[in-house]
């Protein structure tokens, strides 16, 4: 895999020095430099169609994107040359080649196995959630009503516009809410703890339960999303709790497959029910605090 990839790099770095000044290449030497390009790239293919899909869908993603990524780079290249004026090396042309090498790098970054390429996902979608976890954390600590030091009377009727700031009832709602985003958090963290302690890609089974797991997961980081935007103020409370029972209901698909995996021995079933509890217990309470909006 790597020595492939490598041969592209260079493939790309002979195409772009073939074609930065003078003198002109041949036309003998550019069908040359074309049929290079060509092979180098069908190599490339070749090791992803070559990957048996039962070391993982998780894996094969990775490797496709990456093979993806090296592909289109190529393209761009040969595309930002033929473009460019003769007997020139342009700044795109040096961004273009730059990008396929680091594409070609990127490689040798790789998990080599699904139990490898489960982790690297759930790491990825843990960190989406954190950002999203401390983006709503500073909106809550920014978003103070800001007239909240003004009394409403009746030459200045009801303080300030509504739909800039929380509530108190919203308030009460985002605490839930927020308890939600954490057990998101939590879930994630944990669960790439037993991924990376007890996973394993021996077995057909095993492999295909981390890909469930991956599957699942991958849910996670677009719920909270989904559920943070609906929190900020003018709030719709009915689609707060719409989106939050989305995202309980994900988590818990995730604990459950997590539960029942090879990656969740018996020493582990403590912390998937704290945080079964913990889900539907935000849960309950967003749905008390919203019965009003049905």
């Amino acid at each position: 895999l790597d020595q492939t990839f490598k041969v592209t790099s260079q493939e790309a770095t002979k195409l772009s020095l073939a074609f930065s000044g003078v003198p002109l290449t041949s036309a003998e030497d550019c069908q040359k430099l074309g049929e290079g390009v060509q092979n180098a790239i069908l190599a490339v293919a070749t090791v992803y169609y070559w990957l048996p899909k039962g070391q993982g869908t998780t894996l094969r993603k990775m490797v496709r994107d990456a093979t993806t990524e090296v592909v289109e780079g190529m393209i761009q290249l040969t595309e930002t040359i033929l473009s460019a004026p003769l007997e020139s090396l342009s700044q795109e042309q040096l961004i273009s080649t730059g990008g396929v090498w680091e594409a070609c790098e990127q490689v040798s970054n790789l998990p080599r196995d699904n139990q490898a390429a489960v982790a690297s996902a759930l790491a990825a979608c843990l960190g989406v959630v954190k950002d999203a976890l401390e983006e709503m954390e500073h909106a809550l600590v920014e978003g103070q009503d800001p007239y909240s030091d003004i009394m409403e009377d009746e030459e200045l009727g009801f303080r300030g516009n509504r739909d800039t700031y929380w509530s108190d009832a919203d308030r009460k709602l985002l605490s839930s809410c927020m308890g939600l985003m954490k057990a998101s958090k939590a879930c994630l963290k944990k669960v790439l703890g037993v991924v990376k302690a007890y996973g394993k890609a021996d077995s057909p089974e095993q492999i295909a339960q981390l890909d469930d797991l991956a599957d699942i997961a991958n849910e996670i980081s677009p719920s909270v999303d989904e559920l943070a935007l609906s929190m900020y103020p003018p709030m719709n409370q009915l689609a707060v709790r719409l989106n939050a029972a989305k995202l309980a209901s994900v988590l818990k698909k995730v604990l459950e497959i997590t539960r029942t995996s090879h990656v969740c021995p018996p020493s582990e079933e403590g912390w998937v029910q704290f945080l079964t509890g913990a889900v539907d217990h935000n849960m309950n309470k967003i749905k008390n605090f919203t019965q009003g909006q049905l």
